[in-house]
């Protein structure tokens, strides 16, 4: 049984999880390929893929190291794949709990991940643990406290968003998710050995009716129960709902931010 400091609150197997991993995918994947690529992604390589999701960033990986190269891609529960390839291996696996075969990655990633784990240190050591020396870690989480709005039809519709939102963060915050690791995952990765350090933040305006800001809509229809009980009424959700679907309004994304690193070739001395 899960404990309660371990509930992942936006579950792959919630109803509204394949839309939510479609909006991360047309949104987020690109920049995530351009970290990746940076990083030194190249056919032959070794890949380890942490809480993979519906598996949209493993596939690309898998063709992009492809003939010669392989790509793990792990979860708590892994989605089906819905384009299977030969040098792509799924497992289910709990990056903080189970073991990795150490010494063994050229390149490991893991996106919106360790934000959600209260163990997120013991998490990131283990991923740094199994890389090869010389290899790359990329790390990517949203800046979940920052979502401001850019343009609204009236006041009350940005005192809504902030309701609805701030509840959203709240209840995410309860399960144990860090709003704010991604303003402290740069130090964190310094921390468990990484070098060669660099940094990308990915943002961009989500307009009422548009692609990205349905993502608002898909995780707080998942956790519809738990914002209620948080004191959200039903029927501001419904408003919530419909203004985003009006085009005089527009937010900012959540800022994506990725951190990338090398594994030392040499035991650093201390």
């Amino acid at each position: 049984m899960e404990t309660p400091e371990r509930r992942y609150m936006l579950d792959n197997d919630g109803a509204e999880a394949p839309d939510r991993f479609a909006v991360l995918a047309r949104r987020y994947d690109a920049h995530t390929r351009d970290c990746l690529d940076r990083l030194g992604l190249a056919p032959g390589a070794r890949c380890l893929e942490v809480g993979a999701g519906a598996g949209s960033v493993a596939a690309w990986m898998a063709d992009r190291v492809a003939p010669d190269g392989s790509v793990l891609a792990t979860d708590l529960k892994p989605a089906p794949s819905t384009t299977p390839r030969a040098n792509l291996a799924v497992r289910r696996h709990d990056i903080v709990r189970d073991p990795l075969p150490e010494g063994e990655f050229d390149i490991a990633h893991a996106r919106l991940v360790l934000m959600h784990l209260p163990d997120r240190l013991t998490a990131l050591a283990n991923m740094v643990r199994a890389l090869r020396p010389g290899g790359g870690l990329l790390v990517e989480d949203f800046a979940l406290a920052h979502a401001p709005v850019l343009e609204t039809p009236d006041t009350e519709s940005t005192a809504l968003f902030a309701e609805v939102h701030d509840a959203f963060v709240r209840v995410m915050a309860g399960a144990g998710a860090d709003i704010r690791w991604a303003e402290r995952s740069f130090a964190a990765a310094r921390e468990v050995g990484l070098t060669d350090l660099r940094t990308s933040v990915f943002t961009e305006t989500w307009r009422g009716g548009g692609d990205g800001i349905a993502l608002h809509r898909v995780n707080t229809r998942q956790l519809r129960t738990e914002l209620v009980q948080g004191g959200v009424a039903p029927e501001r959700l419904e408003r919530f709902w419909a203004l985003l679907d009006d085009p005089a309004f527009a937010v900012t994304s959540y800022s994506l931010v990725s951190v990338w690193g090398r594994k030392p070739l040499r035991p650093q001395l201390i």
